[in-house]
């Protein structure tokens, strides 16, 4: 019977999804919103709506990320990259194997966008050295990464919300390879229809090359970077000269910015009986000039000659003239994640200079440049950015923000690119043996799962294989808030009667169909939402269902709580079906369509793997 409370929360959870699918404001903050008016609605008390805040699926999740985080800071996660790199060959079809037999175990223990991050480079670079399109593995890539979330309990959260779902039930939790079976299944059923099928449906977005360039090549040259972003004629060399008023003084009281409209992008002590210049140096506002210093500027040209002048500057090659460029001054060029925090700001509101100690020379929309005042525009998904820097101040910008930051490194000069390739930290042996204790004792059941993963995240920051101020940087917050806020969501649907109301529509619907019809209802509706809205909200959403329309049958639950897992992470149709499809969009040069015609396919061989083989696994 529909009651006044149930039509409150449905109607709540009808806004919070088209809000969800709209896009329109972080998942975090909807799912803080829904909580809101949950509250204000007098449906749930403030003890229950911060409930989730507690739970053990979050405080799980966030230890877990601590762990992910480890293996990509001591290095461990870039070696397999590597590794993959040196023995994939040129083969199309064996490329595409590799990639997903690494790409899907890695996903099982670290977050798969983090993976994706990892493998993003490495995969642009193997698919030009053997003349390849991009388009043609980033797909199969961002499928493996989705499915490693499917093979093991710690693999994705709707794993581990479905395993607490059936606590709570007071029923046996799923272990941590109660997945496995599953996810090996689909793992192995997903590289044969990608060998054989699968890769004849992905389109030829960006063409490869002509002829097969350096293995590093996968980006452009900082000329062309350059030439595509319009800013040539802007940069500009000069050198102090003894007599110059700017000697003695720091950058801010030059006031070379406001008086000539000028961006100092690096410096270079020159002493004046030297041959040749020392290393860029950073600068900031601090910075302060010497005789002899020779300055990269980003100028209008009509301000170059009247500066030279007034503050007796001798004016040099431009960097890409004196071929500096590449061993001094560098440029990246960055494209923006899905949830980057810079969207809807512009690179004046972001500060980029003092918060990571580099310049945005230009900013590309739709592949062209934006030349008016592109630095108050407010930044889109999808824009990229020509970010310059010496090599001191991009390394660490560079490693540090291509796994979990708010942008992921687009193209990367060589030089730069061969710095990230060091070998795994002195404490990567360390990271690796606290991860495997830490799975040993979570198949062992000796102790509570997020037990295990807390003891594991401290050791790993004690003994240094992750620093705290790092964890707190890099914590997926938005998931965690989305994950905490959506958990009272469910106890609102069962204490107004919305869950039996919703299982029962089902039940009715199909359950004289069978259990088995049961769970092709369960995983249609599942991986429909899940196309739309995380698999996090979806599995918080669906479960209790699953759980309830189980009840009204008189059958266990397990099954129905797998298939809604597994489904949930089914999430290949649409490129903003994950952050995971969404990174792969612009590099692969993919369209909407493209994700539909190799996924909705796979999402029909995974149903029928879990019509299959999850009653026989988990009977009813």
């Amino acid at each position: 019977m529909m009651t006044s409370d149930i039509l409150i929360v449905l109607s709540i959870l009808l806004a919070t999804i088209i809000l969800f699918v709209s896009d329109r404001l972080r998942l975090d903050v909807v799912a803080l919103l829904a909580l809101l008016a949950l509250t204000l609605t007098g449906i749930l008390t403030p003890a229950e709506a911060s409930a989730g805040f507690g739970d053990t699926v979050v405080i799980l999740i966030a230890a877990l990320f601590v762990v992910g985080e480890a293996l990509l800071r001591t290095g461990v996660a870039a070696s397999i990259s590597r590794w993959l790199g040196r023995v994939a060959g040129t083969s199309e079809l064996r490329i595409i194997v590799m990639l997903m037999v690494v790409v899907a175990p890695l996903s099982a223990f670290i977050s798969s966008t983090g993976t994706v991050a990892i493998m993003l480079p490495v995969v642009v670079a193997l698919a030009r050295r053997a003349r390849i399109s991009p388009s043609r593995l980033l797909i199969p890539m961002a499928y493996a990464a989705l499915i490693g979330g499917m093979l093991t309990l710690i693999g994705t959260p709707p794993n581990l919300v479905a395993s607490e779902a059936l606590a709570n039930a007071g029923r046996d939790p799923f272990g941590f390879f109660s997945f496995t079976p599953i996810g090996l299944l689909v793992l192995g059923v997903t590289i044969i229809f990608m060998a054989l099928a699968g890769r004849h449906l992905l389109p030829t977005r960006v063409q490869p090359p002509a002829d097969a360039p350096d293995a590093r090549s996968d980006a452009l040259t900082s000329a062309e970077l350059i030439d595509a972003y319009a800013v040539k004629d802007d940069l500009v060399s000069l050198r102090v000269r003894p007599t110059s008023p700017l000697i003695g003084k720091s950058v801010v009281e030059s006031t070379l910015s406001t008086a000539y409209d000028v961006t100092l992008l690096a410096s270079y002590p020159w002493q004046i009986d030297r041959a040749e210049p020392g290393k860029a140096r950073a600068v900031n506002a601090n910075t302060r000039f010497a005789a002899g210093d020779m300055l990269d500027l980003q100028a209008p040209v009509a301000q170059v000659e009247r500066m030279a002048i007034e503050l007796d500057l001798d004016v040099l090659p431009s960097p890409l003239e004196s071929g500096h460029l590449n061993t001094g001054l560098l440029v990246v060029e960055v494209a923006l994640t899905p949830r980057s925090s810079f969207l809807g700001r512009s690179v004046v509101d972001l500060a980029v200079r003092s918060r990571f100690g580099v310049n945005v020379l230009g900013v590309q929309r739709l592949g062209q440049p934006l030349k008016e005042a592109f630095a108050q525009e407010q930044l889109r998904f999808g824009d990229t950015l020509l970010v310059a820097g010496p090599m001191a101040t991009l390394a660490p910008l560079v490693r540090d923000q291509r796994y979990y930051g708010d942008f992921v490194i687009a193209a990367v000069p060589p030089q730069l690119e061969a710095e990230q390739e060091t070998t795994m930290t002195p404490q990567a042996p360390v990271a690796i043996i606290i991860t495997l204790l830490m799975l040993i004792v979570m198949v062992g059941g000796w102790l509570p799962t997020m037990t295990v993963a807390l003891f594991a995240a401290v050791a790993l920051v004690l003994t240094g294989c992750v620093k705290v101020t790092d964890v707190y940087k890099r914590m997926s917050w938005e998931s965690l808030v989305l994950i905490a806020a959506m958990l009272p969501m469910a106890t609102a649907l069962n204490k107004t009667g919305g869950t039996s109301l919703i299982a029962g529509g089902i039940v009715e619907t199909i359950g004289p169909l069978g259990p088995l019809a049961l769970i092709v209802g369960m995983f249609l509706l599942t991986t429909i939402f899940s196309q739309f809205i995380s698999n996090t909200a979806t599995a918080v959403l669906m479960m209790p269902i699953a759980l309830e329309a189980a009840s009204r049958l008189g059958v266990a639950p397990e099954p129905l709580l797998m298939t809604v897992a597994i489904a949930a992470s089914t999430a290949f149709a649409t490129p903003i079906a994950s952050p995971v499809n969404t990174l792969v969009l612009t590099p692969g040069g993919y369209r909407f369509a493209d994700y539909a015609r190799a996924g909705i396919p796979l999402q029909l061989l995974v149903l029928v793997i879990c019509m299959i083989f999850v009653p026989l696994l988990f009977p009813f």
